[in-house]
């Protein structure tokens, strides 16, 4: 997406300026946050690495390894019941995409 100086010229005051972080800059202006990154790599500023938020499955992996270890052909929805009886309050539609590796762990 190719955007106007003038909006280059907001995003790089609401930064240096207004000490914005890039979501808040993207937000205001009505653009992706990738914008506000070029932009800001344009003017020499690394790329800021977005952190992995935890996930409410993770509690529930070590569990899940050594039951799919010792039981390879359990079927995700029996998994499920057995993570959801341990307390998982996440969705099955979730927990299916994590388990067939669709979703990264």
């Amino acid at each position: 997406m190719s955007i106007s100086k003038e909006k280059e010229n907001q995003v790089l005051r609401y930064h240096f300026v207004e000490k914005w972080k890039v979501g808040t800059i993207a937000t205001q202006l009505g653009i992706h946050h990738s914008v506000v990154d070029r932009v800001l790599a344009q003017a020499g500023l690394p790329k800021t690495e977005r952190s992995m938020r935890p996930s409410i499955i993770d509690p529930y992996l070590p569990f899940i390894h050594e039951t799919l270890a010792q039981y390879p052909k359990l079927s995700a929805a029996r998994l499920y019941d057995m993570v959801k009886q341990r307390g998982y309050p996440g969705g099955a539609s979730l927990f299916r995409q994590r388990i067939s590796g669709s979703v990264p762990y």
